[in-house]
């Protein structure tokens, strides 16, 4: 955890708080970063020590997005699939939904491009009163439909809106943001850690197994292309959940009304 430049990781417990670290350059990502988070969401897929993620960006903005001011820091990507750039970035996104872990994203100020779509592809969105949220690729010439903006965007909030946003560009406040769904809760930017506490606790607070499956059982429902589909999954995640000790403690802990003390695999 201590090689990276562009990011921090405070390994609190079971919870690893996840800091975009170039605060001068509003946390704009490089190519550096872009590997670092691929190398990071990477590993947490085999990482059971970690149970949720929290993430969030140094400064006064969450992330400004892709850095086009500095074109030296965007050279030297890796092969991305036959994309460079393109797919090496795209990556780090599908690592964040692939990884068993929830993420929970804190956002202050700016929020553009790459940077909302870290926010989109996390579980939870916790706004600051600052936030301001747009898909800016088209505003530089480029297609809205980016980094995994629209595929994300039009299942948080509708086709409706996801149209508005992408077509235009423009800019969503707090307020907004959370009227259409697209954050959870909006604080004081001060505020952010405490409210992102408030989810963690909660989270700890389930069982390991229940807590990574019903993540990937959300991630696949929302594609299955039946309700029979769905159930599939359902009910293989709670054969699986319930043939552990897990379950048993949980139930006795709901008879003697008590908190669970849940293992920790």
């Amino acid at each position: 955890m201590s090689n990276y430049e562009t990011i921090d990781i405070d390994v609190r417990g079971e919870v690893h708080w996840l800091t975009l670290n170039r605060p001068d350059r509003l946390n704009a990502i490089n190519t550096q970063m872009a590997t670092e988070l691929g190398r990071y969401f990477g590993d947490l897929y085999q990482d059971r020590s970690c149970r949720v993620v929290v993430m969030r960006g140094a400064g006064r903005a969450f992330c400004a997005g892709l850095d086009i001011k500095d074109p030296d820091g965007l050279k030297g990507a890796p092969f991305g699939g036959g994309f460079g750039f393109q797919g090496h970035l795209a990556d780090v996104y599908v690592k964040m939904r692939r990884c068993p872990q929830p993420i929970i994203s804190l956002v202050q100020g700016a929020a553009s491009g790459g940077g909302f779509a870290f926010a989109l592809a996390s579980d939870i969105r916790v706004a600051g009163e600052s936030m301001k949220m747009n898909s800016a690729f088209i505003k530089i010439g480029l297609s809205s439909c980016d980094m995994g903006v629209s595929y994300f965007l039009p299942r948080l909030v509708g086709v409706t809106f996801a149209s508005e946003m992408m077509l235009t560009g423009r800019f969503v406040d707090a307020g907004r943001a959370l009227s259409i769904g697209l954050v959870n809760e909006v604080v004081p930017d001060s505020g952010l850690e405490k409210a992102g506490q408030v989810f963690v606790d909660e989270m700890l607070a389930t069982s390991p197994m229940g807590l990574r499956l019903t993540k990937e059982g959300l991630n696949m429902s929302i594609d299955a292309g039946s309700l029979e589909a769905a159930m599939a999954i359902e009910n293989r995640n709670q054969v699986l959940c319930s043939g552990t000790e897990d379950f048993k403690e949980g139930l006795q802990a709901f008879v003697e009304k008590r908190p669970p003390r849940y293992s920790d695999t």
